[in-house]
């Protein structure tokens, strides 16, 4: 068998032959001083994808996110999110330090926010008050279990945003695995937003980079907001080939990730002292509680990496998986029997 076999994330992925071959080959420019075909190229075809106007290639998910804020807001302006979202917990609380943007929390269920939870909560317009401009929603939702938001509930809450006169931003870092798992087009999911954005570096297994989509003015002005987080690239096309190759050949494949997920989840749910924290598992994500009485996840962790099964403790009592493309299902069947043989000698 082969060892350690790593879940603790989809960003773990490494470019496989194929994908190294195709970055290797890659036409460069200066994507700064005027153009890079490969990344140009990639972003025509995510702006295609998605159904929006232009896009733009950023080195991280969290920098495409935040400069969407950033543009849609002004200092002393909030936007509205769920109080887990990745925008809140994990980016450092960039909107404040680096554009003034205050947030304001929602407490969602599994990551969900239900419609009814947005009414009257525009604030009105006073100098006494901050003013509210925008809603941010995410799908997948990572502290969710890659919980996927429903449909109609994100048509709902987008058609009373602009009906306020808020904009609209999907941090959409697992839209695809959001689209594969309905079926439901990552255009239509699009439709609902603004801007989007969109990550190539976890299940689409690419090393680097995500790109934000929107209106062709829109984007331009993020050129300028990618210039000034320090995000400007040069021969930007030998990663943007990564993302390019990805788009390309690894969008229909996510499907097997939801697959080791689901063999994951069922293990657990046959497991004595863990727990699904979300159940079905509806993408790649899996996230369980551990009892007490067995110990802390932490301690798990650590005895599952000493047998060479990788995971992420999120809590004191709860452990994540993650399935990705470099991760194989007999590998995943060979992680279960060691989750199985250590969860005992815990107690």
């Amino acid at each position: 068998m082969n060892f350690p076999i790593d879940l603790r994330s989809d960003t773990v992925t490494q470019p496989t032959p194929e994908m190294r071959q195709f970055m290797a080959q890659a036409e460069v420019g200066d994507a700064v001083i005027e153009v890079d075909p490969t990344t140009e190229r990639l972003e025509k075809l995510t702006a295609e994808m998605l159904g929006k106007e232009a896009a733009i290639y950023m080195p991280s998910g969290s920098m495409t996110n935040q400069i969407a804020i950033r543009l849609h807001c002004q200092p002393g302006d909030e936007f509205l999110c769920e109080e887990n979202c990745h925008v809140y917990n994990y980016e450092q609380a960039a909107f404040a330090q680096l554009s003034g943007v205050v947030a304001r929390t929602l407490p969602g269920e599994n990551g969900v926010l239900k419609p009814e939870q947005f009414e009257g909560i525009i604030r009105p317009e006073n100098d006494h008050l901050v003013r509210t401009k925008l809603v941010c929603l995410e799908n997948t939702h990572n502290r969710g279990s890659g919980k996927v938001l429903p449909f109609e509930t994100v048509e709902k809450i987008t058609s009373w945003a602009h009906a306020g006169g808020l904009k609209t931003h999907l941090d959409g870092a697992r839209l695809f695995n959001a689209a594969v798992a309905t079926g439901i087009s990552v255009a239509d999911w699009s439709g609902m937003f603004d801007t989007v954005s969109v990550c190539f570096s976890k299940g689409l297994g690419a090393p680097v980079g995500s790109a934000l989509v929107g209106p062709a003015e829109f984007i331009r002005q993020a050129k300028r907001g990618r210039k000034l987080f320090g995000g400007g690239m040069r021969q930007s096309g030998i990663i943007a080939a990564g993302a390019l190759f990805a788009l390309q050949n690894n969008v229909d494949r996510l499907s097997e990730d939801h697959e080791k997920a689901a063999r994951l989840a069922e293990a657990v749910r046959q497991s004595e002292g863990i727990a699904l924290d979300v159940d079905p598992v509806e993408t790649n994500i899996v996230i369980f509680s551990i009892e007490k009485e067995l110990g802390t996840a932490a301690q798990l962790q650590s005895a599952l990496s000493e047998k060479g099964v990788k995971v992420l403790s999120v809590a004191p009592q709860k452990i994540r998986m993650v399935t990705h493309l470099d991760v194989s299902m007999t590998q995943i069947d060979a992680a279960i029997e060691v989750i199985k043989q250590t969860l005992p000698g815990m107690a």
